[in-house]
């Protein structure tokens, strides 16, 4: 699957080959990015065949939301479930306030209770530090500067004699245009490795269980290699934010996850931190005091 930032740049050129101006195409490509950000919910949710769910339907994970929305103090976003027996979990909106967090039935199926926790918690971390917003802006750079460099070509074209007499101009252009993609395209797949990183440690903070993360992390990757290509019906990454570790064959420069090593590392490291004595003592004493805002509700 092509990465966000290529097919906008693709669609960038084809309507800049239709309508000869690079105007029309930043109004084209701006309202489309509009509406994909302010829609993103829902795109995700028919791209995955999820349907919202609530308590009803769902007790256990809607008690599991409510919990831990209310230990982080942020709105609650909307569940759904995918019909599907890969394990994975997405969420998608445009703020915390208008999200939605999805499950697939195979999440379920594989997973214990704290491990599904762990995951629901990573994810709303995701909305909690707007994840999608920063990495859909992200892309966006290394897509606009190359629409930038192209506009010599379009003030003169190849075959005015300005080019003619510097043949060694339009090569260079062209080969600052494929450097620049390429750095932003490189530094935007940095960028999400980082993300991912901090998700895992924002998630195992917040139910202070970092092993059950680890657990549920070991069997994602391990379950969803074992179930055939063909029935993968998984979310576009581009809009949704998965809890699939990545696939292992994917180099890491050109992968938008972490090694899952390195992911188990720094979870293990995390459970070390929390498992100190000073910490233990810290963490029992804001547990005793309650917060300013819930000292005002009580009162």
């Amino acid at each position: 699957m092509a990465p966000l930032g290529l097919r906008h740049a693709a669609l960038g050129a084809a309507l800049l080959v239709f309508f000869g101006s690079w105007l029309p195409v930043v109004a084209i490509t701006t309202a489309l990015l509009g509406v994909q950000y302010w829609y993103s919910d829902r795109i995700a949710l028919s791209a995955t065949r999820a349907t919202l769910v609530g308590p009803e339907e769902e007790p256990k994970l809607y008690a599991i939301l409510i919990r831990l929305c209310a230990q982080a103090d942020m709105p609650k976003p909307a569940l759904a479930v995918a019909p599907t027996d890969v394990p994975s979990a997405y969420a998608a909106g445009r703020t915390p306030a208008h999200s939605v967090l999805c499950v697939t039935t195979g999440l379920t199926k594989h997973l214990t209770d704290e491990e599904i926790e762990a995951v629901l918690a990573r994810e709303l971390s995701r909305l909690a530090h707007r994840n999608v917003v920063v990495i859909t802006i992200a892309s966006l750079m290394p897509v606009l500067a190359c629409l930038l460099l192209r506009i010599p070509f379009h003030a003169a074209p190849l075959n005015t004699p300005d080019w003619q007499t510097n043949p060694t101009l339009g090569t260079t252009l062209i080969a600052l245009v494929l450097t620049v993609y390429a750095l932003g395209f490189l530094l935007v797949k940095a960028l999400a490795r980082h993300r991912e990183l901090a998700a895992d440690r924002a998630g195992a903070t917040l139910t202070g269980q970092p092993s059950a993360l680890a657990r549920a992390l070991t069997k994602l990757d391990v379950t969803s290699t074992a179930i055939p290509t063909r029935d993968l019906r998984t979310p576009n990454t581009d809009a949704t934010t998965v809890i699939l570790p990545g696939h292992r064959r994917t180099p890491t420069l050109l992968s938008t996850h972490p090694n899952p090593r390195t992911r188990l590392d720094q979870l293990a490291k995390l459970t070390t931190a929390l498992e100190s004595p000073e910490r233990n003592r810290q963490t029992l004493s804001d547990r005793r005091r309650p917060s300013r805002k819930k000292a005002r509700d009580i009162d």
